[in-house]
Parts: C-alpha cells; structure tokens; sequence
C-alpha cells in the first residue's frame, strides 16, 4: 500500500513544475531542450496567473544549482527566463520580474567572472523591456552598487578583467535606460547613486586613456578591439546617454560627481582628460542647461581659490572649454556672474605673484619663486583667453555690456574701484591687472561691429580708456590704441595699413569704407577733441618706441576712412601740423628719437590723407617735402628712423622750410569748395582737462601753468590801452625780431618756477590769478545782469545803508514792441 502511494506521487506534482523540470536535460551540455521550452512558454502564455510560480520555482532551481557549482543548469535557467519575459507582457509579469530580479542578483553576488556576465546580459535584454505599467516598488539600489564595483574590477587575467568591467558598463547602461524615463525611479538621480554611477564611467574613460599615455597595450579605442567591447568607448556612450536624459533639476547631481573625481585622482594637472570630459557633457545635455555647467565649474574654482597655480589653471581652461561651446547657444544669467569670477580670481593671483615675489625677495630661494611666479602668469593668462573668447563669442548687444563691464573693473588713478583696491596692489599689482584687462578687451572687442559710434564708445567706456592712454607707459598706452582699432575699423582695413611707412599708391590697397552716418557726425563732433587730444599727448611720450608710432598712424589712418567728413580732415590736418610745430619748438626738451619719429608720422600720415581725399595739388605738396627728406633728411622718414641703428641729428634745422609741410600751401590746395581752408590757420592747441591729474602725468603741473601764465599776460592793461599809436608803435609791432627768444625764455622760466618753487608759493600764485579772474567775472555780470527800471523805485545797498530809489515813467525805456 505504501508503495503504491509513493508511485503515484510524481503524477501529483504541479503541471509548471513538470514543464519547468522538463526544460533541463540530462546532460546540461546539451542545453536547453527547445521542444520542451516552447511549452512551457505556451502555458505561461495561456496560463498568465501562473508566471510568478515559475518565475520562483526557476529562481529556486536556480539558486540551488549556483550553490552546488552546477553552471550549466545556471546557465539553462537564465535562458529560460529570458524567453519567457520576451513572451510575456501581461499585467503578471510584475511577480515574474521579481523573481527574474532576485535570479540576477544571485548571479551577480557570485565571485565567478562568466555568472555575473551572464546575469548581466540578462538584466540588459530585461532592461530594454518597454512595460505598459510603471512599477511602484522595484528598485535598482543593489545593482547600481554591484554593477559600479564591476566597473571597478581589478582581476589579474586582462582579458577578464575587461569582461567584467564592460558588463558593469552595460549593467549601469541599462539601468539608466530603465529608470531615467519612468518618473517613479527619480530616485536614481539622487546623489548616493551619482556618486556611484558617474564615477565608474570617468574611471573607465580615464583608465584608457592612461594606457594611451603610457603606450601599454590594453583597452585603448581602435586597438584591435570594437565598440561593443572596448570599456573606454562604452563608458563614454553611457555617459553621453545619462547626459542626454538629465532634466533640468538633476544637472548639478549630474555635474558634481565630475568634478569631485577629477579631484580625488588629481586630473586637472595635466588637464586633458578634465577637458574632453567637459567637452563630452557640453554636447550632451541640452544647451538651455549650459548656464548650470558654468555655474558648477565656477563654484569649484572659487572652493580652490588656495591651492596650486597649475590646478586653478587647469579649471580655468576647463571653464574656457566650457563657456566656448555654451557661448554659441544659450547661457542664461551667468554671462556677468563669470566675469566678475574670473576677474576676482585675477586680482587673488596677482596678490599671490606679488606676495610670491616680495617672498623671493627676502629669502635665498630664487628659483623656486621665479617658478611659482611664471605659475601664476600661466593662471592669469588662462582667465584673459577665458574672458576674451568668452566676451568675443557673444552677440554684439551682450558684448557692448561685456566691455563696459570689464572696463569698470580697470583701476584707474582717482577714480573709485570696489572690486580691484588698487591701494593694495600697489604700483606694480595695478599696472600687470590693467595690461591684463585691456588684454581682455582687445579680445572681447575682436570682430566687433557696431552702426554708430555713439553706441560702441559711449562716455562711460571712452573716458577711462582714454584716461590710461594718457599713463607714462608705452605698454598700456599700445593696447588702448589696439582697443580703438578694434572698435572703429568696422571693415577690417588694418591689416592693409599694417606698418608706418610712406605708401606709393593708396589706391592699390582697396580700402573698403562707407559714407559716414549722421550719427558718426555727431559722434565726432561731441568727441573728435577728446581724440586728437590724446593722440596728440600720445606722440610726445619718451618712452614711445617703434610699435607706438605704428599704432598711432594706423589710429589716424582708421579715423580717416571711417568718421571723416570734410571738417573732420581739416582738424586732422590741423593736428598733424601741431604735431610738426612741436618738434621744431621742443619747449619739452624731447629725445631726438621722439622728434623724428613724430616727424615721420606726420609724413606717413599726410601722404595717406592727401591719396585719400584725392587731391591732385595736396599729393604733390606731400610727395614734394617727402622727396626733399629723402635727399636730404632721411631720418624724418619712417623707412629709416625706425630701421634699427638709425644715425640721428644732433638738432633739425628748422630753417629749412622746404623739409617741413607749410600751412599756407596745403590751405592752396584745399581752397576749393568742400573744404574750409581758413580753419587751418589756427593752431591747434589740445585742452587741458581732469585727466591728466588722473593720470598722475608729470607734465600737468608744466601744462597748467603754462596756461596760466599765457592767460595773464594776454589781459590787456589800462595804461597800454590809453597808450598813443604812433609810427614807431607801428614800427616796433611789426619787428618781431628776438620776440620768440624772449617768450621762450619767459615760457622756461615760467616751467622752472613750478617744478622747483614749494608749493605753498604755487598755491598761492595760482590763488591770487583765480582771485583775478573771480573780480573780472563779477565785474563782467554786474555790468550785464542788472534789474529792470521800475518806477516803484530799486533798492540799491551804498556804505551799509538801504536806499530806495524810484524812476519817473517818462524817463524809462520801452522796447519799440511795447509802445502804442
């Protein structure tokens, strides 16, 4: 009777079980029987409710094979789940997949390499499963940590080490396709899973390219090995996968975890892998999210703003890589945010240069400072191609507040600056953030194009940029004159007028230029001024060298194309001749050098003027005095006076008028109509303004003096008015004979009083002239701004008493409009 029982047992067991136990054969090399398996998929499929009870007796089976070391079922096992979750969709299968999940899980807990392949390639066809029904449930913790440790492994055989760590890469691959679409997995972006899936894909991308570096064989893309099995090239697709699908509130868990792995493996020194990394995320998310890279990147050079020269270096090119391609799309609020970043980390590295250098100073380890100081020049020269490419990429309405805002940041001497204290960068620190933040701007204002001049040089850019250009620095005063250039050439003619020199035909160049606007009328009548002011100051300077003048003819020749109308050239006329006028006075005792060299850039630039306005009498004049030079005063030409070892002349003779341009030929030439030749007979005397006491320039005190005295001497005296005008009056007015050595001995004088006198005395040789002048302005107004008569009487104020005088009717007078 027992017997009986017994045998009947088998027959008893569950159909599932039967067709389950059947899909294993004997011998596991012979794999799964398919026969078999097509009917267990049958029944699975018209017996859906049955699916979780397959799903946990081949989990069971499957757990109790791994134990027992039998990989063949295992193997047997995950075939058959993986068919019978391609055949199934029905709302069941959510039991099924749990079982499928917990079968992977065990496979991937093994230590041996080929199981947790296998579960991997099982969890990435699950993974590519579109189900109709999110899950509220199921999470991925375990396998985004077991997957990340896989993506880390250190096996000793290569080849398996390479299979483990692409099969972590494509578990954590399919992960993110399984969670980043379904709004109930939002969880994976949180930071405990960033900080585990980030980076195990940096990891895999940075460990090739070090076997690239190291020229090792290994997993280097293109050596032999395809995409599919390369950990570099399969990283860096998940990667750009993730990227792709981060919405907007998940960007800085995105981006954090990046920059904390660059740290922790010290990756911004050198910084190649930083900067494809960053290249990798720039093209990947979508580019209204740009702005929050940026954003990232800056704050973490402000968290590294004390360590190494070369690390804050490596950010900042990072940040260049950075805002290059954001630069194209949007960059949302952060245009200005990165500036005023940049341009603080500018002020703490020239702090740091300067502290390094009064260290070097003071202690016996020069090389080491000069090492650290050349450190500091590669971190300010990485912010200035930051700021430039930054500022040069961006629309010209953003770039025109670009400029004005970087060119508030320029300290200059007795304007307030917040930002930069130039009392405690001294003299030195001052100077290098000035060169540095004009070389900014001549990078900002590259390629800028602007309709009116109004609009790209208004007051408050043009004023402090003309103020440095007044500074006893040729450095400076160069990269203000290529800041102008920048701005005004608006067709891109420099490169044509490259050099000072005498050019033959002008014609020849094709310059490219436009009738001025009325706007630029405007804009040269309200500044032209200020312009000739200070490119007349600009020539004088002693220390100008060779490029200075170059610059200088270009700025005239530029001013000349694009805002010149006809009274704007008889004032550039006007000013070449003052030029001219003060090389052959030198009342400032200039160097030989500086006279010539004014002298040549007036040739240079005369010649051009007169090809450009085309007239026929002006050119010959112009090629007239040139050819004298030639013969004999070649050193008044550019060609030779700025040819190294150039013989200079111990003085020029200012008799020879021939050599110099005359005033009354060139008003000849332009006697016709167009031009208001009567213009050029006055002087052109540059106004004396604020600036130059802004500036600190040693000549105001000459300047203002000079002015002074020359407004004293000309107020007329009464007994020289009441003085009778006879033949020998006649006569001693028109010989002028030894007058000019007498001015100029009064006028050195004059300059020798204010440069050695104390200043008490200057004060109050200043006060009692202002005094003066007080007394005959109000003499002036007493006279003309008096009341009206009344006939009720004025009250008039004599010897401290009131007094009320009245005006009889018939004796006042009436404007003829009045009377009737």
């Amino acid at each position: 009777m027992p017997a009986g029982v017994c045998g009947c047992c088998g027959p008893l067991r569950p159909r599932y079980k039967r067709l389950v136990d059947n899909i294993f054969p004997e011998d596991p090399k012979d794999g799964l029987s398919k026969s078999d398996m097509e009917k267990l998929t049958f029944y699975a499929v018209s017996a859906p409710e049955k699916l979780d009870r397959i799903g946990a007796y081949l989990a069971e089976r499957l757990s109790r094979d791994v134990v027992r070391h039998r990989y063949g079922n295992v193997v047997i096992a995950m075939e058959a789940l993986d068919q019978l979750l391609m055949a199934c969709h029905s709302q069941s299968i959510k039991p099924f997949v749990e079982s499928f999940l917990h079968m992977v899980a065990k496979l991937l807990e093994s230590r041996e390499p080929d199981l947790q392949v296998l579960g991997t390639n099982s969890f990435v066809k699950f993974a590519n499963i579109e189900e109709d029904t999110p899950s509220y449930h199921r999470r991925y913790d375990f396998f985004v940590s077991q997957f990340s440790a896989m993506c880390h492994s250190t096996h000793e055989d290569p080849e398996t080490r390479t299979r483990i760590r692409v099969a972590g890469i494509k578990g954590l691959q399919g992960v993110v396709r399984k969670t980043v679409n379904d709004e109930l997995q939002a969880i994976i972006w949180e930071p405990q899973h960033m900080d585990k899936l980030i980076p195990s894909m940096l990891f895999n991308m940075q460990d090739s390219e070090d076997l690239d570096r190291a020229g090792l064989p290994g997993t280097p893309s293109g050596a032999g090995q395809d995409g599919e099995e390369n950990p570099a090239a399969l990283a860096e697709s998940c990667f750009r996968e993730l990227l792709g699908r981060a919405a907007y509130g998940n960007m800085n868990n995105a981006v954090r975890p990046v920059l904390v792995h660059l740290d922790n493996h010290n990756l911004w020194d050198p910084n190649e892998f930083a900067v494809s990394c960053f290249r990798i995320i720039m093209y990947s998310i979508q580019a209204q999210h740009s702005h929050h890279v940026i954003q990232q990147v800056l704050n973490h050079l402000d968290t590294h703003k004390r360590t190494t020269p070369r690390v804050r270096a490596g950010i900042v090119q990072v940040l260049l890589e950075t805002v290059a391609i954001a630069a194209k799309g949007s960059v949302g609020p952060t245009v200005l945010e990165v500036f005023n970043t940049l341009l603080k980390h500018l002020r703490m590295s020239v702090d740091f240069e300067l502290g390094e250098s009064s260290r070097r100073n003071s202690s016996t380890s020069v090389s080491s400072g000069r090492g650290k100081e050349s450190e500091e020049r590669i971190v300010q020269n990485a912010i200035i191609q930051t700021i430039g490419f930054f500022g040069g990429n961006l629309p010209d309405y953003q770039r025109a507040e670009v400029m004005m805002f970087i060119m508030g940041k320029v300290p200059v001497y007795g304007t307030p600056c917040h930002t930069l204290d130039t009392v405690k960068l001294g003299h030195q620190g001052t100077k290098r953030i000035q060169t540095m933040l004009l070389s900014s701007l001549i990078m900002v204002t590259s390629g800028f194009k602007s309709k009116s001049m109004a609009a790209a040089l208004p007051p408050p850019f043009l004023d402090p940029l003309f103020s440095i250009s007044l500074m006893e620095d040729s450095e400076l005063r160069q990269l203000v004159l290529e800041i102008l250039h920048n701005i005004i050439d608006r067709h891109d003619n420099r490169a044509k007028l490259r050099g000072i020199r005498i050019i033959p035909n002008v014609a020849a160049l094709k310059i490219k230029r436009e009738k001025i606007s009325k706007q630029d009328v405007a804009f040269m009548k309200k500044h032209g001024q200020q312009l000739y002011r200070h490119i007349y100051l600009g020539c004088k300077e002693e220390d100008n060298v060779h490029k200075n003048f170059e610059l200088l003819f270009t700025t005239l020749a530029v001013l000349t194309i694009e805002l010149a109308n006809e009274e704007v050239v008889i004032d550039l006329i006007r000013l070449a001749v003052a030029l001219q006028d003060m090389v052959l006075a030198n009342e400032e005792n200039m160097p030989m050098f500086i006279r010539c060299g004014i002298m040549a850039l007036v040739a240079a630039y005369l010649n051009f003027l007169s090809q450009m306005i085309a007239n026929p009498p002006f050119c010959q004049h112009v090629s007239k005095v040139i050819e004298l030079r030639n013969m004999d005063a070649p050193y008044l030409l550019p060609e030779h006076i700025f040819r190294d070892k150039c013989p200079l002349p111990d003085s020029l003779d200012k008799e020879d008028r021939l050599l110099y341009f005359q005033t009354s030929n060139m008003a000849e030439c332009l006697a016709g109509p167009g031009y208001n030749a009567e213009r050029l007979s006055i002087p052109y005397v540059p106004q004396v303004t604020d600036e130059d006491r802004l500036t600190r320039r040693k000549s105001f005190v000459d300047t203002v003096s000079l002015q002074i005295d020359i407004m004293a001497n000309s107020l007329p005296d009464k007994s020289q008015l009441a003085e009778e005008i006879t033949f020998e009056t006649l006569k001693k007015a028109i010989d002028t004979t030894g007058l000019e050595e007498q001015e100029r001995e009064k006028r050195r004088l004059v300059i020798e009083k204010f440069q050695k006198a104390p200043f008490e005395e200057i004060a109050a040789h200043c006060e009692s002239k202002a005094n003066m002048l007080h007394d005959r302005l109000a003499q002036i107004f007493e006279l003309t701004i008096r009341p009206p008569p009344s006939p009720s009487g004025v009250v008039s104020i004599s010897a401290g008493h009131t007094q009320h005088q009245s005006v009889p009717v018939y004796e006042m007078k009436f404007p003829d409009l009045c009377v009737y």
